[in-house]
């Protein structure tokens, strides 16, 4: 993967963690570990792990899939708008 031209601002990291922080904090009001999760996705659990801990971001089809395994509607993972 080429390297970025410029380095991605600091709010884009924040936004991250929260995204992580949503996730992490829905799937425990349903009182699913990352595991269960991840099989509701159809995907590993580190998977999981590494959204929650904003070490990768989910593409577009798996925010679709987190949303319906977490019984969201995809726009409440997103930061709400201005």
């Amino acid at each position: 993967m080429p390297a970025r031209r410029n380095p991605r601002p600091d709010w884009v990291r924040s936004e991250q963690l929260a995204l992580g922080n949503r996730i992490a904090a829905r799937r425990g009001a349903l009182g699913l570990s990352q595991e269960q999760l991840a099989d509701r996705m159809g995907v590993e659990r580190r998977t999981v792990q590494r959204y929650e801990n904003a070490v990768t971001d989910p593409r577009y089809a798996d925010l679709l899939l987190l949303a319906r395994a977490l019984e969201l509607p995809p726009a409440a993972l997103l930061p709400p708008g201005e």
